[in-house]
């Protein structure tokens, strides 16, 4: 009997406490929503927005006469699925400003006397160059490019081939930033604001909910001091320790990983401050939505998930679809690793980079606008 009535009490007792525990997670929505959440978001952005092997990857055309060998080579790579001509240009300058900048990845240069050197069997060069800063993404486009570009002028009734068995041009590729492909120089930079993204988001997620949970922020309040000038020198500490974390980053990345910085490392300081400025400005936000620190953590996270996978660090940005980009361009660190990258390997000036730039100073202020008014209304 009384072993009977012990496995019974203990019954009830677990019973019991399941029970008040699945009362306090409905209570604490945030949490529960989070981790419903969570999984859903992982299924749909891997499911639907994450791609391998992408297509309509942006792409010029450098046309130095205009035939129809040329045109008939825009219609070619324009019917298929992994370029997307963005336009025609003329001047080699246009040519390396885009793919410095990364508004397109490739760029197919038509040279002078192309179509008569063709119609001759002189097998000709066409010039591909490629912006190889992401291998992924390159890689597999160049691959399918020989047998798209050849099969062109194939059934063109007003091209006359003096020799029509014989391969009427040569593919010349031109890999920039990136000749031997290393993924090493795609990553590191990448890292550099991933890992500032997932540290000072979480810390500053993490100081507010604190103060809150320990009482200490009545002390604050009690003080002389204006609210804006508490979250102002709270950020403050955590500035310098992010352009330290990303002074380490960068310092690794050049002497252990052999990662150039071709640019102007006053520029990537200048607009590394502003990364971190941007993504403590978020985490500060989140502390005034949650109510206890690990609230804080997961909105942290589920703010770092979409980052990750839609910026373009671990997938080709160019290769998701169209509303995965419009999300990733709403992100900073979409603009930040594209201004990074641009920065250490292609050498490339701020002006270069107008639109990133402009961008992540735009979310920078809309996080910044934010913050300041939810820590306003926490405090009142």
């Amino acid at each position: 009997m009384s072993s009977e009535r012990s496995n019974n009490g203990f019954v009830r007792r677990f019973w019991a406490m399941t029970v008040k525990e699945f009362i306090q997670m409905t209570r604490d929505r945030v949490t529960l929503a989070t981790m419903i959440m969570i999984p859903v978001l992982q299924l749909f952005l891997f499911g639907f927005a994450i791609n391998t092997t992408p297509h309509h990857l942006p792409t010029a055309i450098l046309m130095r006469e205009n035939t129809d060998v040329g045109r008939s080579l825009v219609a070619a790579l324009e019917n298929t699925d992994f370029f997307d001509i963005r336009g025609v240009l003329t001047r080699a300058e246009d040519m390396d400003r885009l793919l410095a900048s990364g508004a397109v990845l490739f760029v197919v240069e038509i040279p002078d006397g192309f179509e008569r050197s063709v119609r001759r069997g002189d097998n000709p060069a066409l010039l591909v160059a490629a912006d190889a800063t992401d291998p992924v993404a390159s890689s597999s486009a160049l691959g399918a490019l020989s047998g798209v570009v050849a099969s062109a002028l194939e059934g063109n009734r007003h091209i006359a081939l003096a020799e029509p068995s014989k391969p009427p041009f040569t593919i010349i590729q031109h890999r920039r930033y990136n000749p031997a492909g290393s993924s090493t120089l795609n990553i590191v930079p990448g890292l550099l604001g991933t890992i500032l993204t997932m540290t000072l988001l979480i810390f500053t997620a993490l100081s507010v909910t604190r103060e809150v949970e320990r009482g200490t922020m009545e002390n604050l309040l009690s003080m002389p001091i204006k609210p804006i000038e508490i979250m102002l020198g709270k950020i403050a500490p955590y500035v310098i320790i992010g352009l330290i974390q990303a002074l380490i980053i960068i310092g690794a990345g050049y002497f252990v990983f052999a990662v150039p910085i071709l640019g102007n490392p006053l520029t990537l300081a200048c607009v590394t401050g502003l990364f971190v400025i941007s993504n403590l400005s978020i985490g500060y936000t989140f502390s005034t939505i949650a109510t206890n620190q690990l609230q804080a953590v997961q909105m942290a996270m589920m703010f770092f998930l979409p980052n990750i996978l839609l910026s373009g660090f671990m997938f080709p940005f160019a290769g998701m679809p169209q509303w995965g980009q419009w999300i990733g361009e709403a992100l900073p660190l979409t603009h930040y690793i594209r201004i990074v990258r641009a920065i250490m390997l292609k050498g490339a000036s701020i002006d270069v980079l107008a639109y990133d730039a402009g961008a992540l100073a735009l979310l920078t202020l809309i996080a910044m606008t934010i913050a300041v008014r939810r820590f306003r209304r926490t405090l009142d």
